[in-house]
């Protein structure tokens, strides 16, 4: 998702281009850009593919991952609820196609934009009419492949090392049958009530990690700080932990035992919001213990959780003047440019800097108008959250 720059006016080209060419340079060592055209609506979906040193190459259906955020994937979804059989046939073919032309051998994944049409009717898949384009090849075994395997049935890792060592895949395209539904997702630290900012270097109160029947979870974090429920890092990313479902059916079959009856059962409940739409969601669980979370009222900014970071204003040894309306990070970063000077006068909603954070080039703007009276940072300079980078009189 780097260096991806929606242009929907000609005035809007020249800046967004230099901030793409800055992202290439920073990330990639080169600032070439191209252009293609923009899908306003489309679906990500990947075809898993193993191929061998003798010329076979199979694709073990596809995964869906279009619920992404800040184009970084959230939930990936196996098969695709969107994909028509003959679709995913098509796609799987033309992946295998791409891969066996190229010469290809290694586990992969071959990602595709399917055009979404915004009009569909949810229970009716789209067709094989249509049109779906290439977007890359990623040449690795992936966090995501599980779904695969709980799918397919076929260890991925243990063919890539076959593979590796020469040896023929012995599975035919035609014994490749996707069994069950699965699914995978990332659990990260963000701040909901800061429109889901990343929240890195703050303090975890409480993780409750999912469980049941055909529930499998995994924490990203080995040096024990988020196992102790101290602190996460602010050196990686916000991905704590995945968490993947695989159809309980599949596994366990629809039968409960005597034991799963004597239980003592736990209900929840969760409002959900999805493309501005909110769901409320009862979970029962069994055999796990009530959670108190306590009462938040997601109403009003008053009682809103804090930030996950410095508690207030600037953060320790902050040289900022306290005089004035101070303009803090809302993240950990890097300043890529400032676009003001001390004693430039600036309006709300003028942009102050561009801070580069998780992956994304993010404008700092001023949240009301008045004097620049303070720089606190520079070009280069890394923030953590919350720390001051102007103050406005």
């Amino acid at each position: 998702g780097r260096g991806m720059k929606v242009v929907r006016d000609a005035g809007q080209a020249a800046d967004e281009l230099e901030s793409a060419k800055r992202e290439g340079e920073a990330y990639f060592d080169n600032d070439s850009v191209y252009l293609e055209r923009y899908l306003e609506h489309p679906r990500h979906v990947e075809i898993q593919i193993l191929a061998d040193h003798h010329g076979n190459v199979r694709h073990l259906g596809e995964r869906d991952c279009s619920l992404q955020r800040r184009h970084q994937k959230l939930i990936e979804e196996g098969p695709s609820p969107a994909l028509s059989d003959d679709l995913r046939e098509e796609i799987g073919e033309a992946a295998r196609r791409g891969v066996d032309a190229a010469g290809y051998t290694n586990a992969g994944t071959v990602e595709f934009l399917v055009e979404e049409d915004p009009g569909r009717d949810p229970d009716e898949p789209l067709g094989p009419e249509t049109n779906f384009y290439f977007l890359e090849v990623n040449t690795r075994i992936q966090v995501e492949h599980t779904v695969t395997e709980e799918l397919t049935d076929i260890d991925i890792v243990n063919w890539q090392l076959r593979v590796a060592a020469g040896e023929e895949i012995t599975f035919s395209q035609e014994s490749v049958e996707l069994e069950g539904h699965a699914m995978e997702f990332r659990i990260n630290a963000e701040n909901a009530a800061q429109e889901f900012a990343p929240a890195t270097g703050g303090v975890l109160d409480t993780y409750d990690p999912p469980g049941g029947i055909g529930v499998f979870h995994r924490l990203m974090l080995t040096d024990g700080t988020f196992l102790d429920g101290k602190h996460t890092t602010k050196y990686l990313d916000e991905q704590l932990a995945d968490s993947r479902i695989e159809e309980a059916q599949q596994r366990w079959g629809t039968e409960t035992s005597a034991e799963a009856d004597d239980e003592e059962s736990t209900t929840r409940e969760f409002t959900v919001e999805v493309d501005g739409r909110r769901f409320e969601v009862e979970l029962e669980e069994h055999g796990a213990p009530a959670l108190d979370v306590g009462e938040i009222d997601a109403g009003g900014s008053a009682n809103r959780p804090g930030r996950a970071g410095p508690d207030e204003g600037a953060s320790e040894g902050s040289a900022a003047a306290t005089d004035g309306e101070t303009v803090t990070a809302e993240m950990q970063g890097t300043v890529l440019e400032t676009t003001v000077e001390e004693g430039d006068e600036v309006e709300a909603g003028d942009v102050l800097c561009v801070l580069e954070a998780m992956k994304m080039e993010n404008d700092v703007v001023a949240e009301y108008g008045g004097t620049i009276a303070e720089i606190t940072v520079a070009e280069d300079d890394s923030v953590d959250m919350g720390d001051v980078l102007f103050v406005i009189e």
